[in-house]
């Protein structure tokens, strides 16, 4: 399941980004839109202090359930389920205990005998029966109310369809079960509805028989005949239409693929399904994985919690990263469709065939599938740009996690809501141990382990230990002190220091490592490190290239017959998520930028020597930007023009989320303005270089392909634009007014940019956006853009328009996706959402205290810009703790374990 929410711009797997959700049949009272219905201000109390769980406590399930049989009866007010259990005992308990939430209890059956009451137990959370046979069959019918489910978890509705989201426990809202994934059991599901109204009924697996009932509805049934568990159950009813093709494995089965979509959308799903072939395609060549089911589905839907889940045989999606046609989407756009796709085909293997025995290990499936959704972006797009991209976000939201009061593990001790730890820790950070283990043990022998994996736990629920242990057995390589990786918190820091003898020609390096403090973990043992690392001279050229292994606090490494002393290019393509600590001149930044062999590390120095300059600026160091950095600048944009995708990366600063992350205590004000005038002088400098690029790639990039070198030139273009408009010049002005005129309603990545650029122009902001909307109003996905952007404006009313487009009829507090566009975006506006006054933090409280009660997962969500409230000066502390505290009565567990862990973690914890 992706769970990455790329509010802003790109992540899971990883993820800002995302969603779309909220059941919009739900019945309102006169109630304004988006405030509370009184049926939740009712609801409104402190709770009970929730259960913490913890992986030290796992015990096996008592009972396993070999066979799971289910029928759907749907009503229009109500759903009633049928469920057969067959249990197998395998400890010595002898009561069976069964989950289940908001769930009508009708009946219970064992071995075909009703149960009466002294021989089972309900309580809100559970159904127990008493001393069972160590096997059986357990009848269970329930009945659920899909309308009324407004947490989008479990079986709801949403307009006129209904479906399912179970991950991580969401089965025990449609039915009592054991609902835990080490309980993985074979699942044949019967649907019966009114054909008129759901005239397509889909489940997890193969569709085996169908009919019509007396009654006059039609019934189907899908048998999946793999174990799985309960969390990749899935079930959709509706009318949708239906795009089709099919794929031959290189085993010679021909797979029916199957993509559905909303009515009118169809002309959006090809992109989609291109996607899925070359997902498919690229896991036979690449991990040997052929797909395994007679039929691969895929439902977009308008209304869910995640970006997709990945249920067996049946994908169900937000369609935001299913849609895109060049009217409606950008590149990005059309990228994070394929993206998101082959993370789900992928976890048809890496979480599907082989899962999780606990939601500890969470990571073994969804740190391996960004893995291999990173491997397959990195193939299928530009290996330099994806990874510049994958280690942007990781510093900017995952290092922010380790830096505060949430840090945990890869593989977390405990957890009251298992819904907040689907985050870039467990994903990103997961992702990027895996990348460490290719690049310790090489690349040939990582795919040996890999397919020692396969072999060894095919259909099996293992731990991350598992999988470990095959890249030892395939390697021959102890990694007992890399597991630390998975265990330890926080992120390593590695100062570098280094001699140069010149009467030796000798140069030596010293590594020393250490990790910060963690809630929980005071002390951190030394990590096993791999950093990549190369020298240059001072002409530029390469004399060295290597793989050094740090495993100590410190050591120490020296080189013989270099002549002059060399300026190092350490930690190349990121070998490994840490901070790096090495005292670089201006000089040998500006000599990296222009002249590294590794270009992930050529940009990186532009980074580096750009956040230099940010905090001189803001320390009164330097008043103006240095010659040496613009020239730098300019050498880079005119050399690079081979891969102009990548020189848009090269030349752009990093985000004040980035620069915030390197400060101890964050100035807000200090660092947007220290870094506009590092932008400003940039377009300064480069300005003719710059409306040279942007006139002649005009008309290059204008082409509606979704074709590599035609991206990369409108990439260019429109991020030449970007600093054009920086300079305030009336004539640039109209050249981006004239780019959003020409591509309104024609070529949506065009539109973005250029209204992206006139959203901080006062004068002219009012009229695009107003053509904008006219244009798209009626389009939902393209209504979260329009929104998402009006909330990183940076202009001083931003808050003021943000609370008024809370009241705008274009927006739905109970719609995820809106929410994420509105209001997640305005949570990462630091300029906005942190202004002196406090009001952004009042207004993002009030935000979440509503909608607590109306969705936990996505008000959780919403509420980490709160959390790091120690990072801030005093005046800003003060302001967001008070916000903080008003939301201790949270209803849910998902803000009680948030807010609790926030106001009481050590101050020593943060930075």
């Amino acid at each position: 399941m992706i769970a990455k929410f790329n509010v802003i711009i790109h992540s899971s797997s990883r993820d800002a980004i995302i969603l779309l959700c909220c059941v919009r049949q739900v019945k309102r009272s006169e109630a304004e839109p988006n405030e509370p219905l009184p049926e939740q201000q009712s609801k409104m109390s402190i709770p009970a202090t929730p259960q913490t769980i913890y992986r030290k406590d796992y015990q096996p399930p008592a009972f396993l359930i070999d066979h799971i049989e289910l029928t759907f009866d749907i009503h229009e007010d109500y759903t009633a389920v049928k469920s057969q259990l067959h249990c197998r005992r395998q400890t010595e308990q002898a009561d069976l205990i069964l989950n289940g939430e908001n769930l009508e209890l009708t009946s219970v059956f064992l071995d075909g005998q009703p149960c009466d009451s002294k021989t089972y137990a309900v309580t809100p959370q559970q159904l127990t029966l008493f001393n069972v046979p160590a096997q059986c069959v357990v009848s269970i019918e329930v009945k659920i109310r899909p309308q009324e489910n407004t947490a989008l978890s479990g079986l709801y509705r949403s307009r006129n369809y209904l479906c399912t989201q179970c991950e991580p426990e969401g089965f025990r809202r449609i039915t009592y079960f054991p609902d835990r994934p080490d309980v993985m059991a074979k699942y044949t599901t019967t649907m019966i509805a009114d054909k008129s109204q759901y005239p397509i009924l889909l489940s997890n697996g193969n569709l085996v028989a169908s009919g019509e009932t007396p009654e006059g509805k039609h019934w189907v049934r899908w048998e999946d005949p793999y174990n799985k568990p309960s969390y990749l159950f899935a079930l959709v009813a509706g009318d949708f239409d239906c795009l089709q093709d099919d794929f031959v494995t290189r085993g010679g089965r021909c797979v029916q693929l199957r993509i559905y979509v909303e009515k009118e959308c169809l002309e959006q799903a090809h992109h989609a399904m291109r996607a899925v072939k070359k997902a498919m395609q690229w896991d036979e060549e690449i991990y040997g994985c052929e797909y395994d089911l007679d039929i691969y589905m895929i439902v977009a839907v308008s209304d869910f919690n995640m970006g997709a889940m990945e249920n067996k045989g049946l994908n169900i999606f937000n369609d935001k990263y299913i849609l895109a046609s060049h009217e409606t989407a950008t590149d990005e756009d059309f990228l994070h469709v394929e993206t998101v796709i082959a993370h789900e085909y992928f976890h048809n293997w890496t979480g599907n065939r082989i899962t999780c025995r606990d939601w500890f290990q969470l990571s073994l499936k969804e740190g391996l599938t960004i893995f291999r959704e990173q491997s397959f972006t990195e193939d299928t797009t530009s290996e330099t740009v994806s990874r510049i991209d994958e280690v942007d976000y990781l510093r900017t939201i995952q290092f922010s996690e380790d830096n505060g009061p949430l840090a945990h593990s890869v593989r977390p001790e405990s957890y009251i809501e298992i819904n907040n730890f689907y985050t870039a820790t467990v994903y990103n950070k997961g992702s990027e141990v895996i990348r460490m283990m290719r690049t310790l043990v090489g690349a040939e022998t990582f795919q040996a382990g890999m397919d020692l994996y396969f072999e060894r736990h095919d259909g099996q629920a293992v731990t991350i230990e598992d999988f470990v242990r095959v890249h030892e057995d395939a390697s021959g390589k102890d990694l007992q002190q890399f597991r630390l990786w998975y265990s330890q918190a926080g992120t390593p820091r590695v100062q570098v220091e280094d001699y140069y003898d010149a009467e030796k020609k000798s140069y030596t390096l010293t590594f020393k490592q250490s990790c910060p403090p963690t809630p929980e973990q005071p002390t951190k043992y030394p990590f096993h490190i791999p950093i990549q690392m190369g020298l240059l001279e001072n002409d530029g050229r390469e004399l060295f290239n290597e793989l050094v292994e740090l495993r100590e606090p410190e050591k120490t490494i020296t080189l013989e017959n270099i002549q002059s002393k060399p300026v190092p290019s350490l930690l190349r393509q990121f070998s490994a998520p840490v901070k790096l600590e090495y005292d670089y001149s201006d000089a040998a930044l500006a000599l990296l930028f222009k002249h590294d062999t590794d270009y992930f590390n050529r940009r990186e120095a532009g980074v580096r020597y750009a956040s230099r300059i940010v905090f001189q600026l803001m320390n009164n160091a330097i008043s103006i930007v240095p010659a040496i950095y613009l020239e730098a600048c300019r050498s880079t944009f005119q050399t690079m023009q081979h891969d102009r995708w990548l020189l848009s990366r090269m030349l752009t600063i990093p985000s004040e989320r980035y620069l915030a992350e390197q400060m101890k205590v964050v100035d807000v004000d200090g660092i947007h303005s220290a870094r506009e005038v590092l932008l400003k002088a940039i377009a300064t400098h480069l300005r003719d270089d710059l409306l040279a690029s942007y006139q002649e790639l005009q008309s290059k990039a204008s082409q509606n392909q979704f074709d590599m070198h035609i991206i990369a030139d409108r990439s260019l273009k429109n991020f030449s634009l970007g600093y054009l408009m920086l300079l305030e010049e009336s004539g640039i002005h109209e050249i981006a007014l004239q780019q959003f005129q020409t591509a309104l309603g024609h070529q949506m990545t065009d539109t973005m940019a250029a209204l992206k650029a006139l959203i901080n122009v006062p004068h002219l902001r009012d009229e695009v956006l107003k053509a904008f909307y006219d244009r798209w109003h009626d389009h939902a996905l393209i209504v979260d853009k329009w929104l998402a952007l009006q909330a990183s404006s940076k202009l001083p009313d931003t808050l003021d328009r943000i609370k008024q487009l809370f009241l705008h009829s274009a927006f739905d507090v109970r719609n995820p996706n809106k929410v994420y566009a509105l209001i997640g975006t305005f949570g990462a506006n630091p300029i906005v959402f942190h202004q002196g006054s406090g009001a952004g933090y009042q207004f993002l409280a009030d935000v979440i205290t509503q909608l607590d009660h109306i969705n936990p997962q996505v008000a959780a969500r919403m509420l980490k810009p709160l959390t790091d409230w120690k990072r801030y000066d005093l005046k800003r502390q003060v302001l967001m703790r008070e916000a903080l505290t008003r939301l201790t009565n949270a209803s849910s567990p998902d803000i009680y374990e948030i807010v609790t862990k926030s106001l009481t973690t050590e101050e020593q914890y943060y930075g």
